[in-house]
């Protein structure tokens, strides 16, 4: 079985009873027989799971420090069945002192003890009242004799469990100026442990998930959270067991907290993705928190390697979502609104701070009643609006030729007159025709030179307007065209500014709904034509670049996705590709968990043909006009995409052959 990239992980909150520690151990075997024969290859428990963390002063007697010293030798014992690696909170006598710490256990053996190095002795918490830094074993770490094993005592250690670096914080490690984590991952740590016992106060849960999303983010790690639940004492504050799981910021999963029974909750982390990630932040891992070097820092941690990850199946069952359209906006409607309402201000003050930087208040721009050139005059309004220019300064342009429909026809003009721009009808038909006497092309001959006359002849006219005009040429071509190579060559492919040039085909119909129905629901109110009318329609529209003639029925023949493949799936593989840098095996099989209403063959036909584009047509992105970044992808070569134009593609498609 292949993994992918994919690590299973599951943060447990067994019921516990404090000072009962057999009844702990019993728990917990339970729990983590379950983690494992699910496919988990790390269980994390929380902070003092043997003894439970309420002990009080309890923590003083030997009978309870020796009992929790057996226990995690009987679960050392255990593990020789498990193929996940467990962490379980206990405390750890040690030349006088106590400790806090995490107990690393794998395959039969106990590989390490990590103290907790901050303590909490404020408001609530009373740690340092019984336990000791893990400060003291700073930076060399010692051997103890703990359970029968000679182990290492420090929190700098990384354990290896297959592909993964695990390191541990414990509970209030997290909360500091300088957490623990920040270190271990800037030492080689992709995933990151905390064993938690976190009360419950008002408003605290949203803050605790922040921190822990926010630090997985600024370390670009997973972070496996796991805290105490029902059966601590109630005495004076209340545990729920609240577990989550991150990764880069996002959240993965949590558990449903104040649960009386036992809690597990389990995921799928990239560390693929992670590891991209790093290699492409060019500034996490140069320096540490403390001026160092993060190499200099690195000789300090012990790394173990505790033997391969869980033989998990994640073709039969993958735990984490995968998002099917990862361009588009997803959430309540009070997100949705915000994220749309940032990517159109993006490109408007792209295009205005363009305008006031070279003083023009004329644009240009060619409207075909399509999505692309919809959603482009629409920025360029909203544009003219912010800076208080008058809309007939911006000349719709609309030119008929022989594949336009009267759909797309009719569309461009009521939205052209509907925003109250200033509106030229320019027909390229016999231009075109002069134009394929000139060159000898037989006009019944529909191929690439028929269609891409027809596009250099309308970038022409463009180019042309603005010059007499004193204007500027808007593009309207979009991200996925770019990703795809498919624009004509110094035709729809060049324009003085590119709005678009940030915003792939999945977005641009999201976002042109949006503006319909925020921005411009006025203009609809009060024009004589309904905007919002004729916005839906187009966005019902059939993609096409309208360049062969349309059907006998009058209805367009020439679409897009059926010529060069849906763009939800074609949005799709860019992002995984660039973004990630995910091999053609693994964006095959994400795409089948994200797009199950495609056949396997499909997928695969469109993906053969995402990459052989993708590589063949870079020469077209190497010369693209100025345009804002948006998200972040984005393929300008000023900017985050830099590849030669004469690349071979032969190793990814090699890859696909395999498939």
């Amino acid at each position: 079985m292949k993994d992918f990239g994919f690590f299973r992980v599951a943060a447990v909150s067994p019921l516990v009873k404090p000072t009962d520690v057999q009844y702990n151990l019993d728990r917990i075997v339970e729990q983590v027989d379950i983690a494992d024969s699910r496919g988990a290859s790390l269980v994390v428990l929380p902070e003092l799971s043997i003894t439970g963390y309420t002990c009080g002063d309890l923590f003083a007697q030997k009978l309870l420090l020796d009992k929790a010293e057996q226990a995690i030798a009987a679960l050392a014992t255990r593990s020789l069945g498990w193929n996940a690696t467990v962490l379980a909170g206990v405390p750890v006598s040690f030349r006088g002192r106590l400790y806090n710490c995490a107990a690393v256990i794998s395959h039969g053996a106990l590989h390490g003890l990590v103290p907790k190095i901050y303590l909490p002795t404020y408001n609530e918490f009373y740690e340092s009242r019984w336990f000791s830094s893990g400060r003291d074993f700073m930076p060399e770490g010692s051997t103890i004799t703990y359970a029968g094993a000679e182990v290492t005592i420090s929190p700098l250690q990384i354990f290896k469990v297959g592909k993964a670096s695990v390191a541990v914080e414990i509970c209030e490690d997290l909360w500091t100026p300088l957490p623990p984590s920040s270190y271990h991952a800037l030492c080689g740590a992709n995933v990151i442990a905390n064993l938690s016992a976190s009360n419950e106060v008002l408003l605290k849960h949203a803050y605790r998930k922040d921190l822990i999303a926010n630090q997985s983010a600024r370390t670009v790690s997973a972070y496996v959270y796991s805290s105490c639940g029902f059966g601590e004492s109630t005495q004076d504050v209340v545990f729920a067991a609240s577990s989550v799981i991150c990764e880069n910021g996002s959240l993965l999963v949590e558990n449903e907290r104040f649960s009386t029974t036992d809690s597990m909750i389990m995921a799928d982390v990239d560390l693929e993705k992670l590891d991209a990630l790093r290699r492409k932040q060019s500034t996490f891992d140069s320096i540490s928190p403390d001026g160092l070097f993060s190499a200099d820092t690195a000789s300090f941690y012990k790394v173990s390697d505790l033997g391969p990850a869980a033989n998990t199946d994640f073709e039969k069952k993958l735990l984490r979502h995968v998002e099917a359209l990862p361009f588009v906006p997803a959430g309540n409607p009070a997100e949705l609104d915000a994220r749309a309402r940032e990517i159109v201000s993006i490109q408007v003050a792209g295009l205005a701070t363009r305008l006031s930087h070279i003083g023009c208040k004329t644009a240009v721009i060619g409207v075909s009643g399509g999505l692309d050139s919809t959603l482009a005059l629409l920025i360029t309004v909203m544009a003219f609006d912010k800076l208080g220019l008058d809309r007939t300064g911006i000349y719709g342009i609309t030119m008929p030729g022989f594949g336009t429909t009267d759909r797309t026809y009719s569309n461009a003009m009521g939205l052209m007159a509907a925003l109250g721009i200033s509106v030229q009808e320019i027909n390229i038909s016999n231009a075109v025709m002069q134009h394929f006497y000139d060159i000898g092309q037989d006009p019944n001959i529909h191929d690439i030179t028929y269609e891409n006359c027809q596009a250099r002849e309308r970038t022409q006219i463009l180019m042309d307007l603005s010059n007499k005009l004193g204007g500027i040429v808007i593009g309207t071509g979009d991200l996925s065209e770019l990703a795809l190579g498919w624009a004509t060559y110094n035709g729809d492919h060049m324009s003085m500014y590119g709005v678009n040039a940030g915003v792939p085909k999945t977005l641009v119909r999201y976002l042109v709904k949006w503006a319909s129905e925020n921005y411009f629901a006025a203009d609809a109110a009060d024009g004589a034509v309904n905007a919002s009318a004729i916005l839906a329609d187009i966005i019902d529209t059939p993609i096409s670049p309208e360049l062969v003639p349309a059907g006998e029925d009058g209805q367009i023949v020439q679409k897009t996705e059926d010529l060069v493949g849906p763009y939800e799936l074609h949005d799709f593989f860019l992002y995984n590709f660039f973004r990630f840098g995910f091999g053609p095996k693994k964006i095959f099989f994400l795409a089948k968990k994200a797009h199950p209403g495609y056949p396997d063959d499909v997928i695969l036909k469109w993906l053969k043909t995402f990459f052989r584009r993708f590589f063949t047509q870079q020469f077209k992105r190497s010369c693209i006009p100025d345009g804002p970044k948006v998200g972040s992808v984005v393929l300008s070569p000023r900017g985050d995409w830099r590849m030669p134009s004469d690349i071979s593609a032969k190793l990814w498609l090699s890859e696909l052959e395999e498939l």
